[in-house]
C-alpha cells in the first residue's frame, strides 16, 4: 500500500513536470514545480489511506471511504491527463497542425476582407477615371470622323472641300482634343495616387498577415493540446485514464478489502486510550467546577453573618453618604 502511494506520487511528478514544461518551456522550472505537485499528491494519498479506519460493518467502511474514492478519482484524472498528452503527442501534433492550417486560412481571409473593401473602392475609382478618358477619346474620334467626312463630301453639307462648316467641325474637334490631353494628364496623376494607395494597402495587408501568423503557428499550449486530445478516438485515451484510476484508487480499495489486522488493533487501542484520557479530563474539569461553585456558595453564605465585615462595610457606606450630602450642599449653595 505504501509503495502504491509512493509510485503514484512519482507518476504525478512526471506528469506535472511535463504539463508545466508545455507552459514554461524550461526544464528546471518544470521539474521543480512538478516535484512540488508530486509531493502534494503524495501527501493527499497518504492522508486518504491514513485516515481510513476499519469498522465492524462493511457498510460503514464503504460510507467512510466514498469521499476518499471520489477524491482519488479526481486526482487520477488530473495525473493521467498530462501523460496522455505525452503518449499521444504525435497524434495531437497532427490535429494541431490541421487546426493551425485552418486558422491561417481563416486569418488570411479575415485580414484580406478587412482591406479588400478599400482596395475595391480605389480600383473602382481608377476604372471610372480610365472610363472618362475612354469616353472622351470616343468623343474626339467621332468629331474627327465628322469633319473628315465633311471635307470629303460624304456627310453633312455633302460639298467637297474645306468650307465654313468644315472649319467649325474642325475647331470643335481640336477643342475636344485639347480637353482630352488635359483629362489624360489629370486622370493619370489621380490614377497614380490611387495605385500608390492600393500598393500601401497591400503592404499593410501582408504585414498584418505576417504579424498574426506567428501567433497562430504557436497555437500548441496546454489548453490547445487538451482540446486536441478530446478530438482523438476516446477508447485509447480511456484505457490510460482507467489505468491511473486503478493505481490511484488501489490503496483505498485494498484498505476496504483487507481484514482488520494487528496495525488496526493497535491503532484502535491508541485511539480508545486517547478518547478515554480526554473523557477523564473533561470529567475532572466538570467536577472541579462543581466543587468550586459549592465552596463559593458556602463562603458567601458564612460572610452574611460576619459582624466585623458588617461594621467595615457600614463605616464605608456612612462615609460615602456624608460625602454625597456635602457635595449636594455645595452645589445648591453655588446655584443660590
Amino acid at each position: 500500500m505504501g509503495a502504491t502511494v509512493f509510485f503514484t506520487a512519482l507518476m504525478a511528478w512526471i506528469a506535472g513536470s511535463y504539463a508545466l514544461y508545455t507552459i514554461f518551456d524550461n526544464v528546471y522550472t518544470a521539474v521543480f514545480f512538478g516535484l512540488i505537485w508530486g509531493l502534494l499528491i503524495f501527501n493527499l494519498d497518504r492522508y486518504i489511506v491514513g485516515t481510513m479506519r476499519k469498522k465492524d460493518s462493511k457498510l460503514n467502511e464503504l460510507v467512510q471511504a466514498t469521499p476518499r474514492i471520489i477524491l482519488a478519482i479526481i486526482i487520477a484524472i488530473v495525473i493521467s491527463k498530462p501523460l496522455e498528452l505525452k503518449i499521444f503527442q504525435k497524434e495531437i501534433d497532427a490535429v494541431l497542425q490541421e487546426e493551425r492550417n485552418a486558422k491561417l486560412l481563416t486569418n488570411k481571409s479575415q485580414v484580406t476582407a478587412y482591406y479588400q473593401n478599400d482596395i475595391n473602392q480605389l480600383t473602382g475609382a481608377i476604372s471610372m477615371l480610365k472610363k472618362e478618358v475612354s469616353d472622351k477619346e470616343t468623343e474626339v474620334n467621332a468629331l474627327y470622323k465628322t469633319y473628315i467626312e465633311e471635307a470629303e463630301g460624304v456627310s453633312g453639307t455633302k460639298k467637297l472641300g474645306k468650307g465654313p462648316v468644315y472649319e467649325e467641325k474642325r475647331q470643335k474637334h481640336d477643342t475636344a482634343l485639347q480637353e482630352l490631353q488635359l483629362l489624360k494628364e489629370q486622370n493619370s496623376l489621380k490614377i497614380a495616387d490611387k495605385e500608390k494607395e492600393i500598393q500601401a494597402l497591400n503592404t499593410q495587408l501582408q504585414e498584418q498577415i505576417t504579424t498574426t501568423n506567428p501567433v497562430i503557428e504557436n497555437f500548441d499550449g496546454l489548453m490547445a493540446r487538451i482540446t486536441a486530445l478530446g478530438k482523438l478516438p476516446w477508447i485509447p485515451v480511456l484505457f490510460i485514464t482507467l489505468l491511473f484510476l486503478t493505481i490511484e484508487t488501489a490503496p483505498v480499495i485494498i484498505k476496504l478489502l483487507a481484514s482488520k489486522g494487528e496495525y488496526d488493533a493497535k491503532l484502535a487501542d491508541i485511539e480508545e486510550t486517547q478518547t478515554g484520557w480526554l473523557a477523564q479530563k473533561a470529567y475532572q474539569r466538570k467536577q472541579q467546577q462543581e466543587t468550586d461553585r459549592d465552596l463559593n456558595d458556602r463562603i458567601y453564605e458564612d460572610l452574611k453573618t460576619d459582624e466585623a465585615l458588617y461594621c467595615v462595610k457600614k463605616e464605608k457606606a456612612a462615609e460615602i453618604a456624608r460625602l454625597q450630602a456635602t457635595a449636594f450642599y455645595e452645589q445648591q449653595k453655588s446655584i443660590l
